[in-house]
């Protein structure tokens, strides 16, 4: 039997950083808010002194259990999906916090072409740059009316950086200084200036310095200590939802956080969500959340997952086109890197910062004319020091034997003789490049899993190749003696581990037709549900996601509130 329980003002799902934010803005005026998250409440403490690579990031402390909850995969419709039963190409993450404990800290804004893709790309090339099943469309929002919000994440967050020489306008500065550069970054920005293009030091939510932000929340500066992509951060000093925005909540008595709560449907009746059903893990009872408003915050995948198994909006059929409901999934175009070893030089590799690095924007977005290229957008191009921890890094050249004495020696040769020039590239969607329900498998509790379609495409393969050349064109510049750069993009490949930079499925837009939320990310559909995270996006920059996410969340909130107030669809 199914226990109710008292109506609330909102009811979010998924306490990550879309969750927290939004929590945080709606309680501080005055709503009662109930955060329902599946895995377990954490905190810095958890973090203390537990440098341990093996635990985190080989055996994923922090990540879903894909015994009870993962996704099926398929390169094409042609193909049987199977599930997805171990970590590979991203990593989900899981409990309070979700992937904001676990990521770097770039925290870069997607770039103003970004959000008129379309309407750019055809009046500066025409629509037949745009190939046959590309399915790119503006955003419904600019980044002029997004810049505000990009700017109160940056300030909540304190993220360090400095300014962008090809970016937009901003309307202050970030709030603290950039990360100190390392030898290995001058030796990059050295290069790239050199080669005529624009380097600047990567913004970075770890804190280069002590920081107080406008909510009162004071964190630690960072060590530099190289446990930062898998791990919690023991100093605080990388910002996450638990540091920042869910102790705001908690602080004015009107959030009411619950862990172990895995949301399985939004009850509606009349168009209009009523609420959640959930499973409570540590009893297996099933309970009745009612609310005036519903906040979907969860993951990429379960954002769709949720939506299709609660019968909300109309599914996406690649078949015709229509639809919006899993539609525009994107990934990221990450293979496009070259490695430089040195015979002569040795660098502390070891030391480092999840967002420690220098970067150029001189081949992203339509920063450079693409009139004679078989790809759109582009990506960034980066030397970054996350710190080579020793279990997971081991440099050889192309061609080593991968056992006994040459092996061997060329391993402690390279051990910190090696540099990378990597890219993060964009990924446009397709119409057959989708997220959909599993008509096979299913998770713990019986509800079909999510099926992920996807494959790279010629534009992934150009792409990649035009950067990886650019990236071995940097390490020459560099002094590097010998160079391994990718020759071609194979296949997409699930095992191995790429970004956890999945986008798209709730895309936002202006027409109720090929989008499923407004740029308030509220429903086109029912209009007091909210879906906000990067199941927003139409496509993935060259970028990565987090700062992007975090803008729409402070606009969602400001929409929520809006429409707390009045009703109705917003405009």
């Amino acid at each position: 039997m199914v226990k109710k329980l008292p109506k609330t003002d909102a009811v979010i799902v998924g306490v990550g950083w879309a969750g927290g934010i939004i929590a945080s803005e709606l309680t501080k005026k005055g709503l009662k808010v109930v955060g329902l998250e599946k895995g377990l409440e954490r905190s810095t403490e958890d973090y203390y002194m537990v440098h341990d690579e093996l635990r985190y990031a080989l055996r994923y402390e922090l990540f879903q259990d894909l015994s009870k909850e993962t996704l099926t995969f398929r390169s094409d419709e042609k193909r049987r999906a199977l599930p997805m039963r171990e970590y590979g190409s991203f990593l989900l993450g899981e409990g309070l916090g979700g992937a904001g404990v676990h990521w770097n800290g770039m925290a870069f804004r997607f770039l103003p072409y970004d959000f008129e893709i379309y309407s750019q790309t055809v009046d500066k090339y025409g629509k037949d740059k745009i190939p046959d099943g590309m399915t790119i469309q503006d955003w419904g929002i600019t980044y002029d009316e997004l810049e505000p919000y990009f700017d109160k994440f940056e300030k909540m967050a304190g993220i360090s950086g400095e300014e962008n020489p090809l970016g937009p306008k901003r309307s202050d500065k970030y709030p603290t200084p950039p990360m100190k550069h390392s030898p290995q970054m001058k030796m990059f920005k050295d290069a790239t200036k050199k080669l005529g293009y624009h380097p600047y030091t990567i913004p970075s939510a770890n804190l280069s310095k002590p920081y107080t932000n406008p909510d009162g929340i004071s964190r630690a500066a960072c060590q530099y200590c190289s446990f930062c992509e898998r791990f919690g951060c023991e100093y605080g000093a990388k910002a996450d939802p638990v540091v920042t925005v869910i102790p705001v909540a908690n602080k004015t008595g009107n959030f009411d956080l619950r862990t172990h709560s895995w949301v399985r449907r939004i009850l509606h009746k009349g168009g209009k969500a009523t609420g959640v059903m959930y499973t409570d893990l540590t009893t297996g009872q099933e309970v009745e959340q009612p609310a005036d408003i519903v906040i979907v915050t969860s993951y990429v995948f379960n954002n769709t997952k949720l939506l299709l198994n609660s019968k909300i909006g109309k599914p996406y059929d690649p078949a015709t086109g229509t639809g919006v409901i899993g539609k525009n999934y994107a990934y990221q175009v990450t293979k496009g890197a070259a490695t430089g070893f040195f015979e002569d030089k040795e660098f502390n590799n070891f030391a480092g910062a999840g967002a420690l690095g220098m970067v150029i924007d001189d081949f992203n977005g339509d920063n450079f004319d693409h009139s004679d290229l078989n790809f759109i957008h582009g990506g960034y191009l980066s030397l970054t020091q996350a710190g080579a921890r020793p279990i997971q890094n081991n440099p050889i050249p192309k061609g080593t034997k991968t056992w006994g004495s040459e092996f061997k020696k060329q391993s402690l040769k390279f051990a910190n003789r090696t540099l990378s020039v990597g890219a993060m590239g964009s990924s446009m969607p397709f119409r057959h490049h989708y997220l959909d329900l599993d008509p096979t498998y299913k998770d713990t509790f019986g509800d079909p899993l999510i099926r992920m379609t996807y494959g790279f495409e010629d534009q992934d393969r150009e792409l990649a190749k035009f950067t990886a050349k650019k990236a071995k064109e940097i390490l020459q510049e560099m002094g590097a003696d010998h160079i391994d750069a990718m020759d071609e993009l194979g296949p997409y490949d699930i095992t191995t581990y790429q970004s956890t930079h999945n986008t798209g499925g709730v895309i936002m837009g202006a027409d109720p037709d090929t989008s499923a939320v407004n740029n308030y990310l509220q429903m086109w559909d029912m209009e007091n549900v909210f879906v906000v995270g990067a199941s927003a996006f139409g496509h993935n920059s060259g970028y990565n996601p987090t700062g992007t996410v975090g803008a729409l969340a402070y606009r969602a909130a400001e929409g929520i509130l809006k429409y707390n107030k009045k009703g109705g669809m917003l405009a």
